[in-house]
């Protein structure tokens, strides 16, 4: 006979499997719409300020140890193999638009995902078609700096995964009290 309870059988047939990508576009065009619900807004600025941000990217020639700090009054610090570069960022009011300005040049984004250990932008225009990373991806350091690119992808889904497991588990709960009270009245 087999070990394994009615309950464990049920509760895994909900489990959810990470989506399928091959780039991390891919994986983010899949997961962003599923964490959206738990992301912050750009003007709850304790959500980004002051936080080491690692760059994360799925080029496996990008070798670079790039941080990313977000500092009061627009301050903007590219962290490069410990070597400083200031520029600064801004908001445009009532959006969640990021204006990132590195000397001569800006960049324009509009938010996709934050909260305390993933901030994901997504560059205004069809920068895919260009041959361009539609995403610019940030993890908090602590969380993801030992991580590749996949495993981060994971953590994200994670928190989809986690949040969407308390709904299976309430309506496995609700049908075995159903069945019961059914089972009861009978």
């Amino acid at each position: 006979m087999d070990d394994e309870g009615i309950i464990d059988k049920l509760t895994r047939s909900f489990e959810l499997e990470m989506p399928d990508g091959r780039s991390m576009d891919d994986y983010l065009d899949e997961i962003l719409p599923l964490i959206r619900p738990w992301s912050e807004d750009l003007y709850e600025d304790e959500f980004f300020l002051d936080t080491r941000w690692l760059e994360m990217r799925d080029d496996e020639h990008f070798t670079d140890t790039i941080l990313h700090i977000f500092r009061a009054k627009g301050e903007y610090m590219i962290v490069r193999e410990g070597d400083i570069d200031s520029a600064r960022w801004n908001t445009l009011p009532n959006s969640n638009t990021l204006l990132l300005e590195t000397g001569k040049r800006g960049e324009f984004f509009d938010l996709a995902f934050l909260n305390q250990d993933f901030l994901v932008l997504k560059k205004h225009g069809e920068q895919q078609r260009k041959g361009m990373r539609k995403y610019f991806v940030l993890g908090k350091e602590s969380v993801v700096s030992r991580l590749e690119w996949r495993d981060m992808m994971e953590l994200m889904f994670n928190l989809y995964r986690g949040n969407s497991q308390l709904v299976v588990y309430l309506a496995v709960f609700v049908v075995i009290i159903a069945a019961i009270i059914i089972f009861s009245i009978l």
